[in-house]
This record gives structure tokens, C-alpha cells and sequence, in this order.
């Protein structure tokens, strides 16, 4: 994939999510994206933590794998978790109390898009991506017309 600024694999344990975390706010630090970082940094973990989730309950140890890409000609940021678990994420209507059911809502609230692509039959898995624009002034864009 071209322009892959990191991309990181590691196994289902959601140890890994803070690394994970850590490594996109240094790029962004890096690219001098600053003013993405809060959003960035819980999309990234709802997305991880999702994907370690769905490994960890159909009992898939395959590595989990996280790209990260920044666009500098468009000020796009974006983010790939791919994981070997069969099925995609459903979405749920979590109460205050309960401790998940709430990625996909982050995801269509804070991302100017995202996504799922799901593998072929013959190789379980997908990939579930999310993409932040920015303005020039470094202002966050907001989401896109149609939410993803």
C-alpha cells in the first residue's frame, strides 16, 4: 500500500492497544497534526479494541494488523485494522453501564468516513478503516455529507 507512513502486527491482546495508540499520536506529532490527535487517538482504540475483541471470541489468534497513512496533499488521515475473525461488527444499543457496544457509534460521529471490507468466504476477515480530513488551518473538518 502506498504512503503507509506505519503499519504494526501483533497479536489478539488488548495490551497492544496503547502501543498502538502511542504510535499513531507520534506520527501525527510528527506530521504535525496536532489537532487530530484526540479523535484520532479514540477512533484508533475503539477500532483495535474491536478487532482484538472479535479475535479474542471466535477464538482466531492470527495477528492483528494496524496501517496508518497520512495524505500531506490532502490533509486525510486514515487508519486500517485488519483481523482474521469471521463476521463484522453489529452495531448494539449500549446502556450507560454497559463496557462495549459503542464503536460504531464513535466511528459515525467522529470520522469524516469510514468503513468495512470484508474478505473473500474462502479467507475470513476484514478490514475496518476510518479517515480524518483536516482544513489547512489545522481545524478539524468535521464528517462527511453522507456520515461514512
Amino acid at each position: 500500500m502506498p504512503g503507509i507512513d506505519f503499519s504494526i502486527v501483533f497479536a489478539p491482546n488488548p495490551a497492544w492497544v496503547r502501543s498502538v495508540r502511542e504510535s499513531v499520536r507520534t506520527m501525527l506529532t510528527i506530521h504535525r497534526r496536532e489537532d487530530l490527535i484526540d479523535t484520532a487517538l479514540l477512533l484508533t482504540s475503539e477500532a483495535v479494541t474491536n478487532a482484538i475483541n472479535a479475535c479474542l471470541r471466535s477464538g482466531c489468534s492470527s495477528p492483528v494488523t494496524v496501517f496508518a497513512e497520512f495524505a500531506a496533499s490532502t490533509n486525510a488521515f486514515r487508519v486500517l485494522v485488519e483481523d482474521d475473525a469471521p463476521g463484522i461488527p453489529r452495531r448494539h444499543c449500549a446502556s450507560g453501564s454497559d463496557e462495549s457496544g459503542r464503536g460504531l457509534p464513535i466511528l459515525d460521529a467522529c470520522a469524516t468516513s469510514w468503513g468495512i471490507c470484508l474478505r473473500t468466504a474462502a479467507a475470513p476477515g476484514k478490514t475496518v478503516w476510518f479517515e480524518l480530513d483536516g482544513k489547512p488551518d489545522g481545524k478539524p473538518d468535521g464528517r462527511a455529507a453522507n456520515g461514512h
